[in-house]
């Protein structure tokens, strides 16, 4: 019986060992691979924090637009921070109206402190357009797409579907207008009218804001905001673009206009935390938290990471979106 209990003793001290073992090489692991997507990343990227004075920030904006404090805290930083002005490459659908208004009011506060030009890589269409439209020149290539000035409002209607199947939606609200549209049943003309004023209302504010950001009569704008996007050859007479060019255009403006040497380094700003940049290391965290045993905290992760992604893509509210498969 002695024996026995020895045993289990000096098991529970194995196992202990064992785990500490296991933890130490998840750390030391995770640790590498930090280490290694630094010095993979770019030459001259930089984090805000660490910008410099005698450098001209660049910084990018890509796919669906939505609201983020992370983003809008970021470009505030690097208002304050000490470099020579701020190149913004745009390429992106758009998202909602409501992401689309912050990105640009923060894009105006960093060109109220910074010389800033917009580069257009290959779409800067609706609410993207709106972020573009902070800069006072916008440079495009000559096939990139711009404008796509509208608003937008989605949702399905299963009610068709659900009738087929046998299913059918009750509610008791406190209002005919709560709620609606549902999707779950025909939409009633009140409902109908009041997203239509919601859509108008936001459209309206679209429109004002390229009129004045662009210097628009009544006419010109008539021509552009119609929904339709436009190449940036078409853009240049319509005054939705400024200059058919690149980066080296963008940087020839800021020498002619703000004095900036145009040898001045042009340095990558992460508008996110490092980790949030390295998608591998989620991944690759995971796949050693298994390996080292710990496989139920790897699926917890992976499943949370799937979730957050899901959300990601969850667009909700009024929607500055350019989506060519429904012909908005």
């Amino acid at each position: 019986m002695s024996l026995d209990a020895d045993q289990i003793v000096d098991r529970r001290r194995m196992r202990r060992k064992l785990t500490f073992w296991r933890v130490l090489a998840v750390v030391m692991a995770i640790g590498v691979v930090v280490a290694l997507g630094t010095a993979l990343r770019p030459a001259g990227v930089d984090m805000l924090t660490a910008a410099g004075g005698a450098s001209i920030a660049r910084i990018t904006i890509t796919g669906l637009i939505r609201s983020d404090q992370e983003r809008a805290e970021a470009l505030d930083r690097l208002s304050r921070s000490r470099v020579k002005a701020v190149i913004v490459h745009i390429n992106s659908p758009g998202g909602t109206t409501a992401g689309s208004e912050e990105l640009h009011r923060s894009l105006i506060g960093l060109r109220e402190k910074k010389p800033m030009v917009v580069v257009v890589d290959g779409l800067a269409a609706s609410g993207a357009y709106i972020a573009a439209i902070a800069s006072d020149h916008i440079v495009a290539q000559e096939t990139s797409l711009v404008g796509s000035i509208g608003v937008l409002f989605q949702f399905p209607n299963v009610s068709d579907l659900l009738g087929k199947i046998g299913v059918t939606m009750e509610e008791i609200k406190s209002s005919p207008l709560k709620a609606a549209p549902n999707g779950y049943g025909p939409t009633s003309p009140e409902a109908r009218a009041a997203i239509a004023a919601l859509v108008k209302d936001s459209y309206d504010w679209f429109r004002d804001l390229v009129k004045n950001r662009r210097h628009l009569d009544d006419e010109a704008l008539d021509r552009v905001a119609d929904g339709r996007v436009f190449t940036g050859r078409q853009g240049m007479p319509l005054k939705l673009v400024d200059e058919l060019g690149d980066e080296q255009s963008a940087i020839a403006w800021l020498a002619k206009e703000s004095n900036i040497d145009p040898k001045t380094p042009v340095r990558d700003y992460q508008l996110r935390n490092r980790f949030s940049d390295l998608p591998f290391l989620h991944t690759a965290a995971i796949a050693l938290l298994d390996a080292a045993g710990f496989g139920a905290l790897a699926q917890r992760i992976e499943i949370w990471s799937a979730a957050q992604s899901i959300d990601r893509l969850n667009l909700d509210g009024l929607l500055a979106l350019w989506h060519p498969s429904a012909g908005s």
